[in-house]
């Protein structure tokens, strides 16, 4: 395995961010913490009707979804210099078919949470590295969030925190690079190597 492979997030990265996660929260009734994580010590039908709570907000925020400046014509001129591209989300695959298919995103391979286990494991990023052919080492992981960058550093990977126009996060030390705008990303790619 010698190709690189650039893993995308996709709320806040590909797309702009539509997600309110404390109103998420709020409806389904959990005070804190990660959403996916505490469906899990639900009972089955709190779980029934916070999922169908979560699946309500992840399609108004796939058919409402905007992209990023430059979204396409970055993964677009990733693929032109060879590089594998990829999505990796927690999101449900039926919504991020939606975005895929309604903003025309070529990517070589999609990994939600129905696809095993989740970010911030290292197992998703590897996964998507075995499938796509591509060392971790060489490969990069780009998200706006601490479990994007957790889940890249467990694989190997380097890490791409994209903040855009907010204050720089506490946990951005986490990341190997930090970027505001998708732009940026190319050159840093040349830059630092396969």
């Amino acid at each position: 395995m010698s190709t690189t492979a650039v893993i995308f997030d996709l709320d806040g990265t590909l797309t702009k961010p539509i997600l309110d996660f404390d109103l998420i929260r709020r409806d389904i009734g959990i005070p804190s913490g990660p959403i996916l994580e505490a469906l899990e010590r639900m009972g089955q039908e709190d779980r029934r009707r916070a999922e169908d709570i979560l699946n309500h907000h992840e399609a108004h925020a796939a058919t409402h979804s905007t992209l990023q400046e430059g979204a396409r014509e970055v993964l677009l001129a990733l693929r032109r210099r060879g590089y594998p591209t990829a999505i990796l989300t927690r999101n449900a695959r039926r919504w991020v078919d939606v975005v895929v298919s309604k903003h025309r995103l070529e990517v070589d391979a999609v990994r939600t949470r129905e696809d095993g286990a989740i970010k911030p494991a290292a197992e998703p990023v590897l996964d998507l590295c075995r499938q796509l052919k591509a060392d971790p080492t060489a490969s990069w992981v780009v998200g706006d969030y601490l479990f994007d960058l957790q889940s890249g550093r467990l694989a190997g990977t380097r890490t791409i925190l994209m903040i855009g126009d907010g204050p720089t996060p506490s946990f951005a030390s986490a990341a190997d690079h930090v970027i505001r705008r998708l732009a940026e990303l190319l050159p840093l790619i040349d830059r630092n190597g396969p």
